[in-house]
């Protein structure tokens, strides 16, 4: 049980049930603010949990370290709601920094926070990419003439192709997949939060496909619904690089195969990295949910 501020819990498998329901319903759709995605990358930033009862969940991490001997940086995040002053000022006094703020958090408040002496800096790094269901699923125009012939090389050069979807007596191909995926990469990169991923994917409410080419096992992706049911976050994407196009024909023909109720799919953030930022932008983003960090003066 998720207990009152000021007391904070680690997060669990146990606690999917008190917090799933409530954060799909956020309006801005944060790709972090799913219960799936804080319970697999828990270990990474030492996730806890606290509540302010009929406003939000208050979540407590540690930044890790770039450098040895580095100490992580102490946030929070607020999911759901601005938890009021009194509790802000506690928050601010255990903590370094508050992290993941939304519009929706932000833009209604802002001027009445900085009034209390908080500070709000963008945090491009952070934002996440949102593209057109439509336009990833159709390719369309001549601003997706390179993609488009790279799915169309893919389909000339293996014509032999089924995608399934994900399902529990798929999951020893799908971990193949991921062992030879971190073997090709030659670092682990996320690999143990994308194992727990598949192997919990029904209990933290996510849905993917399985790809074969060629009767083998190629690709697999895995995401989940937010934003109020408007939006699809792809949390995992993992294809073996010998099939050419496997990233580009994946990324549409999942996109194509989800249901029209989606109108947006959240491609996550690109981390401060140049090339991953290149690359997410070449699909033409039609925006993003931008997110802010603040410091208390």
């Amino acid at each position: 049980m998720i207990p009152e501020f000021p007391e904070f819990v680690p997060i669990s498998y146990d606690l999917r049930t008190e917090m799933h329901p409530q954060l799909p319903m956020t309006v801005d759709g944060v790709s972090e603010f799913t219960f799936a995605n804080l319970y697999l990358f828990r270990r990474r930033y030492g996730y806890r949990v606290s509540r302010v009862q009929d406003k939000t969940f208050i979540i407590s991490g540690i930044q890790p370290a770039h450098a040895e001997g580095e100490s992580g940086r102490r946030f929070f995040c607020t999911p759901c709601a601005v938890p009021g002053k009194c509790v802000l000022d506690e928050l601010f006094r255990t903590h370094d920094y508050w992290k993941g703020i939304s519009d929706s958090l932000l833009i209604p408040d802002r001027a009445r926070m900085e009034d209390w002496g908080i500070v709000f800096t963008e945090d491009r790094d952070n934002f996440d990419y949102l593209y057109l269901r439509t336009d990833l699923a159709e390719l369309a125009g001549k601003k997706y003439h390179k993609k488009r012939n790279l799915v169309s090389q893919f389909h000339n050069n293996y014509q032999n192709w089924e995608a399934r979807p994900l399902t529990t007596d798929l999951l020893p191909a799908a971990m193949d997949i991921l062992a030879r995926w971190r073997e090709q990469k030659g670092f682990d990169g996320d690999f143990l939060a994308a194992s727990e991923a598949l192997q919990r994917f029904k209990g933290l409410y996510q849905k993917g496909m399985l790809y074969y080419v060629e009767g083998k096992p190629a690709a697999w992706c895995l995401g989940e619904r937010l934003a109020r049911g408007r939006m699809f976050a792809v949390h995992f994407e993992k294809a073996l690089e010998e099939f050419k196009g496997i990233y580009q024909f994946v990324n549409q023909h999942f996109a194509a195969s989800l249901p029209a109720c989606y109108l947006y799919i959240n491609r996550e953030q690109d981390l401060g990295d140049e090339g991953l930022r290149q690359a997410k932008l070449t699909y033409r983003p039609c925006g993003f949910v931008r997110k802010f960090t603040a410091l208390k003066a």
